[in-house]
């Protein structure tokens, strides 16, 4: 008995085997060995590494990487990741070291050699592209540029062209919090990805005190340039000011308007009834107007949200609601002070009416409070030292502020070069800009407090930097894994099923991934053999493709 135990061993295989499938598919080793190079000596080489990485991030287990060996403990590294690999390979050291390398290639040039074999691998259409940017914090001191960049002159063999270009390290500092945590140092991850799945194309790792306005259409001129992209480049409204429409002359776009332009203001309330034409998109309608603001010839969409109106209207009157508590506690203060002269208690009420958006003070009154040279009660006689002022009044709503907020209540303005309707017809525009969502929902991933770098660690900002493109690269496996099943299952009419056990064509791979627990690789007397491997598990595996069936041995 004791001997028969001894031939049997069990490891791990769970949903790894479908990441490892997906990147297998589209040859990320390969490509990443290509531009990073093999060391002779090197047990792993920098494409397994990443591969092990990957496979670490998306393992769903708020492990960070200190704890990078443990993770594949009890697991088939061997099978995943290559013959002759043990989890003793995969330790801090080794892990640490490729992090270096992959920053001396320059993490953008890595990840878009990488996305762009996986876009043609998957062939994934890229007929709009979406650009944002957001922020990602972390805790802990940092190291001070001049003692990285000496680390980076003693490793790299690099011309000084390219270490100016590729080798700067970001800042890791106090800048705007878009998770409202002002409080912790961040940097920035922009992104651009397709509406084809959401599939991000292009990534670059920021300071944490850089402006979008000031860097987006530089993103949008490298990802064309590395692309050789002519589609059209969808962005939120930091893309929008007069210099950069300038700049983007030749790039189609669309993106939302700024209402704190003063166009923008006049022309989201001038709409008549009769100018609205319904959505095809339900619970919206477009009215259009010309712009050519910053000089540039536009069309201008402004949008009105059904759904969104109510909810905005409701808001508009809790503020209304919420300010006049405000305003009446402000006056009584007010009516308390005394001023040296009714000047200067007009100026006074003139500022703090002014101060509100929503009500304003009317029926002003002034009163004279004389103040006498002896104490008590004063006679005819007693001599007058001084007049204070003081001022009373009563709140009224501004009405017209009030009214024009609710017919503003639920519109945005879109704005678009595309000037021909023939080419993008306003429906259009709509639905790429309403995509602008598969960025949120990518940020979104990469800040689960699941996913092993939501809580980053390492102490100098050039891995950090490398960190952020494996955080990313694990959104590309992801998305590319859930396209994959989504359009096998689409073209065969099939479904599987989901959380709440009904039949869907369009499961999340989160899902697929925690159906896949408890599948394990026996080795019995040395012979492979799947367990748990259900016929359901098995259905899945055959929408994926050979890639990632190879691994649960259905070959």
């Amino acid at each position: 008995m004791n001997e028969a135990l001894e031939t049997i061993k069990v490891l791990n295989i769970d949903h790894l085997g479908i990441v490892a499938g997906i990147i297998d598919e589209m040859e990320l080793v390969e490509e990443v060995n290509k531009k990073v190079g093999i060391k002779v000596k090197e047990t792993l080489t920098p494409g397994q590494v990443m591969k092990a990485m990957i496979l670490n991030g998306l393992g769903f287990l708020s492990a960070p990487l200190y704890l990078f060996e443990e993770f594949f403990v009890g697991k088939a590294t061997e099978h995943l990741i290559g013959k002759g690999v043990y989890p003793s390979h995969l330790n801090d050291d080794r892990l640490g070291r490729a992090l270096d390398q992959y920053y001396q290639v320059g993490t953008t040039k890595l990840f878009t050699a990488i996305a762009i074999k996986a876009a043609d691998k998957f062939q994934v259409e890229m007929n709009s592209i979406h650009l944002d940017g957001s922020s990602m914090y972390v805790h802990g001191e940092y190291e001070k540029e001049s003692e990285t960049i000496d680390k980076i002159n003693q490793e790299a063999s690099l011309n000084q062209a390219e270490l100016e270009s590729e080798m700067k390290p970001i800042e890791i500092v106090h800048g705007y919090s878009r998770d409202h945590r002002p409080d912790l140092k961040q940097f920035i991850i922009d992104m651009i990805v397709t509406g084809d799945g959401d599939i991000p194309l292009y990534l670059k790792v920021d300071s944490g005190n850089v402006d979008d306005k000031s860097v987006f259409v530089s993103r949008l001129k490298e990802f064309r340039k590395q692309w050789t992209f002519a589609g059209i480049c969808v962005a939120d409204s930091a893309l929008y000011t007069a210099d950069n429409l300038e700049a983007m002359r030749e790039i189609k776009w669309i993106t939302r308007v700024p209402l704190s332009i003063k166009e923008a203001q006049h022309k989201i309330l001038d709409i008549q009834e009769n100018e609205w034409q319904e959505s095809e998109t339900t619970g919206y309608k477009i009215a259009t107007r010309e712009s050519e603001y910053g000089k540039i010839k536009q069309r201008w969409l402004i949008i009105e949200s059904e759904q969104r109106k109510k909810s905005s209207i409701q808001q508009v009157k809790k503020q209304v609601e919420k300010q006049l508590e405000k305003a009446q506690a402000a006056l009584r203060k007010l009516s308390r002070q005394e001023f040296a002269c009714q000047a200067d208690a007009k100026i006074a009420v003139e500022k703090l009416s002014l101060s509100w958006k929503y009500h304003q003070i009317k029926e002003i009154e002034y009163s004279e409070k004389p103040e006498y040279t002896k104490a008590g009660r004063p006679s005819k006689s007693t001599e007058k030292q001084q007049i204070k002022y003081q001022v009373t009044g009563q709140i009224e709503p501004r009405i017209e502020v009030i009214e024009a907020e609710k017919i503003k209540a639920g519109r945005f303005i879109l704005a678009t070069n595309i000037l021909d309707e023939d080419e993008l017809n306003n429906q259009q525009v709509l639905l790429e800009y309403k995509a602008q969502q598969s960025n949120e929902r990518g940020f979104r991933f990469l800040k689960d407090p699941l996913f092993f770098t939501s809580s980053v660690f390492v102490k100098s900002p050039e891995r950090v930097e490398a960190i952020a493109m494996i955080m990313e690269l694990c959104l590309l496996v992801y998305n590319l894994a859930q396209r994959k099943l989504r359009q096998a299952l689409l073209l065969s009419d099939g479904s599987v099923r989901n959380q709440v056990k009904k039949f869907t064509n369009k499961p999340t791979m989160r899902w697929i991934f925690q159906m896949f627990q408890s599948v394990h690789l026996l080795l019995v007397n040395g012979k492979q053999q799947m367990s748990n491997l259900t016929e359901e598990r098995q259905k899945i595996l055959r929408y994926l493709g050979e890639n990632c069936r190879q691994y649960y041995l259905m070959i």
